[in-house]
């Protein structure tokens, strides 16, 4: 592709600068090996350098070429149309360039590496496949307490999901050891249908330290263990 020529013809030179920006003609030395760069005559760059003391400068990105800046402020059809093709050409040699440049680097990878795998997926670490949080096998101990406005919505969540697991054992606090009467009416105020009681899939317990039994340490209610077999686990609410 032939390069844009840094001699071409200026669409518009100076006499058609408006008095505002006939300021100077002159450009600094670094100004000129700019306007070179982008194969830029003098009065295209000194109107260039006007255009971006004005709305343009402020509101465009600095990556903002100097032909995109001309052809965004082109004052007709025709100065439009060489502002773009002259863009549209540099960016057809960039993607030649580009192009190019990844050519050379997949063959300098071949010659590198050749037929060896980039990674060696033998020598990552195998991960384990992420287990449920609840199984069907899984029973659920719950530790709650009476008027606790938290302990309701995790109790709720549970119930609805007894078909799902093996059975829920609530432990609950704050009542008198023994007051079968008082464990029973919130259970039925909790919605705990007494066949699930009866059928075992759901127990009731006065928790009477069988929490720190179990849990070393202050917690809060709700607090939740997963029963897998033997082992015990913290389960947290959101996993429900």
């Amino acid at each position: 592709m032939t390069p844009v020529a840094a001699t071409a013809a200026p669409v518009n030179d100076v006499s058609t600068l408006t008095p505002s920006e006939q300021t100077s003609t002159e450009l600094t030395a670094v100004e000129r090996a700019q306007a070179e760069h982008w194969a830029l005559t003098p009065q295209e760059w000194q109107r260039y350098r006007f255009l971006m003391q004005g709305i343009r400068g402020s509101i465009s990105p600095t990556t903002l070429s100097p032909i995109e800046a001309l052809g965004i402020h082109a004052r007709d059809a025709t100065e439009r149309r060489h502002f773009a093709e002259r863009w549209a050409s540099l960016m057809l040699e960039d993607a030649e360039r580009i192009l190019a440049f990844q050519q050379a680097y997949d063959a300098a990878i071949d010659r590198l590496v050749g037929e060896q795998p980039l990674i060696d997926w033998t020598r990552l670490p195998v991960t384990e496949p992420r287990q449920p949080p609840l199984a069907s096998t899984d029973r659920v101990l719950l530790f709650v307490r009476p008027a606790c406005a938290p302990c309701e919505p995790v109790l709720a969540r549970l119930l609805a999901r007894l078909d799902t697991i093996a059975g829920l054992d609530i432990y609950l606090s704050g009542l008198a050891p023994g007051d079968e009467p008082a464990i029973r009416k919130w259970a039925v105020a909790q919605g705990v249908d007494p066949d699930w009681v009866r059928q075992r899939k759901v127990t009731l317990n006065f928790e009477s330290g069988a929490l720190a039994s179990m849990v070393p340490g202050d917690v809060n209610l709700p607090y939740l263990l997963r029963r897998r077999g033997e082992t015990l686990t913290p389960l947290a609410g959101s996993a429900l």
